[in-house]
């Protein structure tokens, strides 16, 4: 019997930025850092033989070149993310990883314990 599940595999990194747009004395203006979490969701058919969606490994190996950009970095200073929101964060990731994982279903990034963004696709 075929069915449908989500999966998702958990990341964490380190990072500075700064958001360039905000109003004059905005404290997100000063340059300060997060430890960012973000979680990488994939939807599918669960393989009668495999008994999964997708190997968690294939994710792991999605994210590390992501990882090593973003990893203890000034995020301003990566290509196409002049302006880090978490919202902005969620889309740049997932326009990097949807080739290499085409079912993937939503980004989830958090920059604090109380705040982040989820992103779905466009």
């Amino acid at each position: 019997m075929t069915y449908t599940a989500e999966i998702y595999r958990e990341f964490t990194f380190e990072a500075a930025h700064l958001l360039p747009n905000v109003p004059t004395g905005h404290k997100c203006g000063r340059l300060h850092g997060h430890s960012y979490r973000v979680e990488v969701h994939l939807v599918g058919s669960v393989g009668d033989d495999t008994g999964w969606v997708q190997d968690f490994g294939d994710l792991k190996a999605a994210f590390k070149p992501l990882e090593a950009q973003l990893d203890h970095n000034f995020l301003n200073e990566v290509e196409g993310l002049k302006n880090p929101t978490s919202e902005v964060l969620a889309k740049w990731i997932w326009d990097r990883l949807v080739s290499e994982l085409p079912n993937l279903s939503e980004i989830r990034v958090r920059e604090t314990c109380t705040s982040g963004c989820v992103y779905r696709g466009a």
